[in-house]
């Protein structure tokens, strides 16, 4: 997945993107290289940001969109409010990217269930502007799959099928530093719960924190895209359905790395049957008796 921000102030691009032109340009130029489905935003959910009116968000997203998908682009649409949502997707959007999992706003669970796109519900305590204060966890990794057990079923209330579904453990939202890494590590617990996962660590501030330098200085955003990319391995390699990124090339390469990894994998070693027991194994003599070959 990647991201077209048509915005003025994101944390990892600056504004770069935000005349509907170059949005566009940019996304096709993500396309060229390798991403799958864009993600289009209007509103920052950096750190402290401030939200926008809708008019003003609608304004930024809906040529965009439009545009994208009359290039064949597959669209995601990453907004909290209902409003965006349906007129992004009656626009044509594929996915609503929802990084409040449907608390920033009650109509958008009804929105996703009459309109039928997939649903991208991310784990998510409050706005821009409180989320680092909301950085309290017994175990990260439980509360967290607790409070997106929450987030479906009440969309599942609402009449949103598990098909439509896709859960984010929401990287760095009311996580801004070692919160995030158990549950990059513990991946596959969230994906064992049956829904497609997405992960989005790109440029975020835990990757700053780790490359800092010898002073104690974060890497700049775009500093971080190497780390990315081994993010996007390691989620890859754990069942992620899907990784969003600002830089695609190099989370191709590690994705399809991490494909190449998992398929080479042996098949699971099964219990030994009634023929096969631990006494009929070859002994390696010298193994046996503390020595090793030279």
């Amino acid at each position: 997945m990647g991201v077209v921000n048509v915005t003025p102030d994101s944390f990892s691009d600056g504004g770069r993107w935000f005349t509907p032109g170059a949005a566009v340009a940019h996304g096709l130029t993500l396309l060229e290289q390798g991403a799958d489905l864009l993600d289009v935003g209007g509103e920052s959910t950096r750190p402290g940001a401030r939200r926008v009116p809708v008019e003003d968000e609608l304004a930024r997203v809906l040529p965009v969109v439009d545009e994208l998908v009359r290039r064949g682009a597959t669209v995601s649409v990453d907004t909290t409010r209902a409003a965006v949502a349906r007129a992004a997707v009656e626009r044509g959007a594929a996915v609503v990217n929802d990084v409040s999992g449907g608390l920033a706003d009650d109509a958008m669970a009804g929105v996703v269930a009459a309109t039928g796109a997939v649903y991208v519900a991310m784990h998510w305590r409050g706005h821009a502007d409180v989320m680092d204060d909301l950085d309290r966890y017994d175990d990260v990794v439980a509360d967290v799959r607790r409070e997106l057990a929450a987030r479906v079923r009440a969309l599942r209330e609402a009449g949103v099928r598990d098909e439509q579904i896709v859960l984010d453990p929401g990287l760095g939202f009311a996580k801004p530093g070692a919160s995030n890494w158990p549950l990059l590590a513990r991946l596959p617990e969230l994906v064992a719960d049956g829904f497609p996962v997405l992960v989005g660590a790109s440029r975020k501030r835990f990757l700053g924190h780790l490359l800092a330098d010898a002073d104690g200085h974060p890497a700049p955003p775009l500093a971080r895209d190497g780390a990315t990319a081994a993010v996007s391995a390691l989620a890859a390699a754990s069942g992620a359905w899907c990784v969003r990124v600002h830089e695609i090339a190099g989370s191709v390469d590690a994705v399809r790395v991490a494909a190449a990894w998992r398929d080479a994998r042996p098949a699971p070693l099964g219990p030994p049957t009634d023929d096969e027991t631990m006494d009929e194994l070859p002994v390696d003599e010298d193994a046996a008796d503390g020595r090793r070959p030279q």
